[in-house]
Formats: structure tokens, C-alpha cells, sequence
């Protein structure tokens, strides 16, 4: 065993297979310890910007202004707010309206920010119509107007008292006020933004994971033994309940899975449809391929010497199978289990994005997010953090877990030892 152990994990594709999976795996373990923040819990609502905030460190507003200010003459400053508040597009934009109005081309420079700005503020008419111009367009200038109202102005801002019939000046932020962030009490880090319903990504991810990861392990339980008995009572038993097991395994092997999973989850019904439901459905439909390479590998095992000095010493079938022939096929029943929960987290994303995975109440998936990502229309708005992260993650637990089997593969299969 010990000796078994050292040749696996010198094979150095399973070493770097493994340290990916067991990284994942203490992130859902340790994560939730750490941060104890509900995944399914919603932070944003009714924003302007919608539910999806892009990643970043959020400080509160009210709470910034009333936290202690300091002076920071900046040279860039002005520079830097105009650039976020302008960019090259509504430049571009400006330029087109402009030349629409009747200012030469010529006179026109993007790169000069002043000179733009002042072209814009003597021009721009919102009541202006403008031929071949869209109402679409036309709402986007006004917008665009709006964002740039004292961009320029070096002057601060007056924060006015609430309550009061007149406004009265309660205090001012000049701009070239900052705050210390760490003394204002409510900053809030969303690493990987939130999503359509304004849900931190971050924690919810790692819970899909988790998630979709014990659908990987109960799933490929499942699989992995009914594809063993099978196999194994085929393989060595043979005749008549070797042809029948063989007829179901080709009817199997025919009906493409996937097709079986969409009508078995779609009659189970949403509300019934948990992550162990979902991964005893398709662990009852993905032991097909193992009981098939099982069978092969005892039937030739089942007349080797020490399997038939079995037969002959009396020994009843299950002592011969599980003593004699199980030990031997041991490392490809590990290989084929490794598989198979790789094989269900695929299978359970697939039927999630088609609408037919756990129910989305409760608990997030991997293939939930994904399609809570795809329903809400998050790559054609450019939302790359509700969809992308999600992506990289079932790439790296696919890409481990077959990389440990490989490994595996390489450390059993004579054929491939180097």
C-alpha cells in the first residue's frame, strides 16, 4: 500500500490534478468559516446601475461624508474623475453630434478635454432634432449631458439639511477631500461583484461549488457501484444473466444519456428537484460505460490461476469476486469513480442551464449560476463576473479531477508506465 502510494503521487500530472481538487475543496470547507455571509443573501436592490456591481471595494456614501476628511492636493485627480466619467466612446460620441451641428471636423480634438467640453457646453441642445438620429440616441446625448454637468468645475460640493423647509448649507466636500477607509464603518469588498439579483458572487460560488460537488460524490457513488455489480455479476457469472445485463447496458449505451436526465428531471418537477434528487437521477443513468469496462476487465480475470485454485477449494462466488477478482480491478473502479463525479458535475450544469436542474429557492450550483447568468442576459450586457468565474471553476475541477485519473492511469496501465 505504502509503496502503491509513492508511485501515485510521484506521477506528477495526479500531484498537480490533486493540489487543484484539494485547494477547491478547502475553499468550500474553509470559506464559509471565515466569512459568514449567507451565499443566497441579497445586497443590492434597486441601484442605479442594476443588480449587477461590478467587483470592487464599496464604501458608504453617508458614511464617508460624516468620517473625518483629509487633504490630498493630487495632480492627477482631475484627470482621473474625468476619464471615468468620460471615456474614449462618449468622446467619440461627442464628436459625431458636433459634426452633426455643424462645427468643422478639423476643429474638433478628442484628446483635449477642456476645449471638448467647452464645444459641448455652447452646442449641446437636448431639443435639438437631428436627422437620421434614433430616439434611442437621442436619450443616450441627454444622459450624456447630464454626467458632464460641472465636470470641469473646480468648486465643491454643498451638502444641504434634511427637514427643513429652505434648504440650509449642513457642511461642504471639497474636491480634494479624502477619507481613510479604514475609518469608515461600513466598507464592503465584493470581489467578484453580485449578480442579476444582487447577490454576492463571491460567496456564492463558493457555495455552488460545494453544492455541485456532493452531486459529484453521491452521483458518482451511485454510478460507480451499480456499474461495479453489474459488471462484476456479468463478467464472471456469465451466460444468461451476462446477456441480459449486457442487452440493458447496450440499450443504455444507445439512448444518449442526456436526453434520459432532461425527461426524468423535467417529470420530477421543480419544487421536488434537490441536489440529491438530481444526483441520484443521474447516478441511476451514468454507470453504463463502467459496467461495461468492468465486465471486460474480469472476464479476464475470471479463469487466471489463483481465481480458479478458488473454484476449486469450494469457495462461494461472492468470496471469489470480492476476494480474488475485486482486489485486481481495484485501481480502475478508484479511476472510474474519479470519472463519474467529474462526469455528474457536468451533467447537472448542463441540465441547469437548460432550466432543469435543483430548484432555485434553496441552494445554487454551479450550472444555476450559470444559468441565472445566461437567463438574465449577463454576457450581452458584458457582465463577465456573474458567468466567467463560474466558468473557470468547472474547468478546474473537470481539468483535476481528469488529471488525476490520468495520473492514475499512468501508474496502473502497464502499457503507459514510462
Amino acid at each position: 500500500m505504502k509503496n502503491t502510494l509513492q508511485q501515485v503521487f510521484h506521477s506528477g500530472k495526479f500531484v498537480v490534478g490533486f493540489t487543484i481538487f484539494t485547494f477547491i475543496l478547502l475553499m468550500v470547507i474553509i470559506f464559509p468559516l471565515l466569512v459568514n455571509t449567507p451565499p443566497l443573501g441579497i445586497i443590492s436592490q434597486g441601484s442605479t446601475q442594476g443588480s449587477f456591481l461590478p467587483p470592487g471595494l464599496y464604501v458608504n456614501v453617508y458614511d464617508s461624508i460624516a468620517t473625518t476628511p483629509y487633504t490630498l492636493n493630487l495632480d492627477d485627480a482631475a484627470a482621473k474623475r474625468i476619464a471615468s466619467r468620460l471615456s474614449p466612446a462618449d468622446r467619440t460620441a461627442i464628436k459625431e453630434w458636433l459634426v452633426k451641428a455643424g462645427i468643422p471636423e478639423n476643429e474638433i480634438d478628442t484628446t483635449d478635454t477642456d476645449t471638448l467640453l467647452d464645444l459641448w457646453a455652447s452646442n449641446y441642445d437636448p431639443g435639438k432634432e437631428m436627422s437620421g438620429m434614433t430616439f434611442a440616441k437621442t436619450r443616450y446625448y441627454q444622459r450624456l449631458d447630464a454626467s458632464l454637468q460641472g465636470l470641469l468645475s473646480t468648486q465643491g460640493l454643498t451638502i444641504a439639511a434634511a427637514g427643513t423647509d429652505t434648504l440650509q448649507a449642513a457642511g461642504s466636500v471639497a474636491q480634494s477631500d479624502y477619507v481613510n477607509v479604514t475609518e469608515v464603518p461600513n466598507v464592503r469588498l465584493l470581489a467578484l461583484g453580485t449578480d442579476n439579483f444582487g447577490r454576492d458572487v463571491l460567496p456564492e460560488l463558493v457555495s455552488a461549488t460545494g453544492t455541485s460537488l456532493l452531486i459529484g460524490l453521491v452521483a458518482g457513488v451511485i454510478a460507480t457501484t451499480i456499474g461495479l455489480v453489474l459488471g462484476l455479476a456479468a463478467g464472471y457469472i456469465g451466460g444468461v444473466v451476462d446477456d441480459i445485463i449486457t442487452f440493458v447496458n447496450n440499450l443504455f449505451i444507445v439512448i444518449p444519456s442526456i436526453v434520459v436526465l432532461i425527461l426524468i428531471s423535467y417529470s420530477i418537477g421543480q419544487e421536488k428537484r434537490g441536489p440529491v434528487t438530481i444526483a441520484v437521477v443521474i447516478g441511476l443513468f451514468g454507470w453504463v460505460w463502467t459496467a461495461k469496462a468492468v465486465r471486460a476487465q474480469v472476464i479476464s480475470l475470471r479463469n487466471r490461476d489463483h481465481v480458479n485454485m478458488s473454484k476449486l477449494s469450494g469457495h462461494p462466488i461472492a468470496m471469489i469476486i470480492f476476494t480474488d477478482i475485486l482486489p485486481y480491478i481495484a485501481s480502475y473502479v478508484i479511476m472510474a469513480f474519479i470519472l463519474q463525479i467529474s462526469t455528474a458535475i457536468l451533467s447537472e450544469a448542463s441540465l441547469s442551464i437548460l432550466g432543469l436542474g435543483p430548484k432555485t429557492s434553496s441552494t445554487a450550483t454551479l450550472g444555476l449560476m450559470m444559468n441565472w447568468a445566461m437567463v438574465y442576459m449577463a454576457p450581452s450586457l458584458g457582465k463577465w463576473w456573474a458567468y466567467m468565474p463560474v466558468i473557470v471553476v468547472i474547468a478546474l475541477v473537470s481539468f483535476s479531477l481528469n488529471l488525476m485519473n490520468t495520473g492514475l492511469d499512468q501508474v496502473y496501465n502497464p502499457a503507459l508506465r514510462e
